[in-house]
């Protein structure tokens, strides 16, 4: 029988369905982003711009309980086949990835609670999220708006980087780091 929680050897159903969850909507998110901005049907972009506020509330909230997840679970170690480089940027890298998650949903918040608008956001039409408190004006909107943007590219590398890492362990490396995060541990292991 498979496991909820991760093990020495493998990560467990609620590790794996978060890490594959948040990196669907992360890239789903940037691709998003990268549409609605470019769009000439200003109702068409307005709904693109609620979605994508709600699915960045949904991603910080996900992103939350992946980090306490984490801090709550073993974690398997890297197989022995990993050099001592690999062995110590790894972590760097996961926790930048964490940074980068939590800090690019932050900045749209930022941004939608500095801007001179004052358009509610509603997450899923299922409440008013209250904006942060920050002063409006245009100067902090147009900051917010640079940061959110160099935040989302510099994020999107991030997980490049990460596929490219896991496909490299997997197709060339020929170890378990990729499949263990497909793949459950059993509650005997």
């Amino acid at each position: 029988m498979q496991s909820i929680t991760n093990t020495t050897t493998r990560y467990g159903w609620a590790t794996i369905i978060l890490h594959w969850l948040i990196g669907i909507i992360f890239i789903g998110q940037f691709a998003l982003g990268f549409i609605m901005v470019r769009l000439t049907s200003q109702r068409t972009a307005f709904e693109l711009i609620q979605l994508h506020k709600s699915l960045g509330f949904l991603l910080l909230g996900l992103i939350i309980l992946r980090i306490a997840w984490r801090l709550g679970n073993a974690t398997p170690p890297l197989p022995p086949s990993v050099g001592t480089l690999e062995r110590h940027t790894a972590p760097l890298a996961h926790l930048a990835l964490y940074a980068f998650q939590v800090a690019l949903p932050l900045s749209g918040w930022a941004l939608v609670s500095v801007s001179t608008l004052e358009i509610p956001t509603m997450p899923f039409n299922l409440f008013v999220m209250p904006n942060l408190p920050l002063t409006e004006s245009d100067a902090a909107e147009s900051f917010w708006a640079a940061a959110h943007w160099y935040l989302a590219y510099l994020g999107i590398a991030l997980v490049a980087l990460h596929v490219a890492a896991a496909l490299r362990h997997h197709f060339l490396l020929r170890d378990s780091v990729l499949t263990r995060m497909i793949t459950p541990s059993s509650g005997g292991e």
